[in-house]
């Protein structure tokens, strides 16, 4: 990437990781024009924030999760904050809904992690069809889910597939088109969803509240 002195560290090792491995994203400084140089009138909290990702080494955290493949481009995985803990194994979000994005039927997909008391944390997907005519019947959203499951199964492992996979219509967004995924998270857990003066259509979390109904 031409200006940036990209590296992806391993979360953990903190070493630089190879091809089609799953890093942080790091830029190395001096960071180049269009950056966030600082935080104004806080330069401490900028460095605290930003470059102590990385333990004895002066690098910039994007905050992203990124593999980079063996022709040398970078693919964008998440946020490090997206992230969720299934039996010991830290799992993107974004990672599951390319994968559940992957069935042929699926228009749109969110997926967000759940309190589950043997694993930790389970995903969980609330899907947009291309052809909801699928879905029916409850046999048919039966047959859906498990697809979209085996799919998940096929393009990550059986790790990372969903307890369950609810379909509606659309998505809980803001205004400017943000999936409001800690407002689907918090209703699947039973919490309050907190402010929705964002919310561009509150159809959309009817809808999320029918589909946890019916499970």
């Amino acid at each position: 990437v031409y200006g940036y002195d990209i590296s992806l560290i391993h979360e953990t090792s903190f070493n630089e990781v190879g091809a089609n491995e799953k890093g942080m994203l790091c830029i190395s400084p001096p960071l180049p024009p269009g950056c966030l140089q600082t935080v104004w009138g806080d330069d401490e909290r900028f460095v605290k924030t930003y470059f102590s990702a990385v333990p004895n080494r002066l690098i910039y955290s994007t905050f992203d999760y990124a593999i980079r493949d063996d022709d040398g481009y970078y693919f964008i995985l998440g946020r490090t904050d997206d992230v969720i803990n299934v039996a010991g194994h830290r799992l993107g979000t974004r990672e599951i809904e390319e994968a559940i994005q992957a069935h042929t039927n699926v228009a749109e997909v969110a997926v967000v992690g759940v309190a589950d008391a043997l694993k930790g944390q389970m995903p969980l997907a609330f899907a947009v069809l291309k052809n909801t005519s699928v879905c029916d019947s409850s046999e048919g959203r039966a047959r859906e889910e498990k697809a979209i499951m085996a799919t998940v199964d096929k393009e990550i492992g059986a790790i990372a597939r969903p307890s369950r996979v609810h379909f509606v219509s659309l998505l809980p967004k803001t205004r400017s088109g943000k999936l409001l995924r800690r407002a689907i998270q918090a209703m699947a857990e039973g919490r309050d969803p907190g402010d929705m003066t964002t919310l561009e259509d509150p159809t959309a979390l009817e809808q999320i509240r029918v589909a946890l109904a019916r499970q």
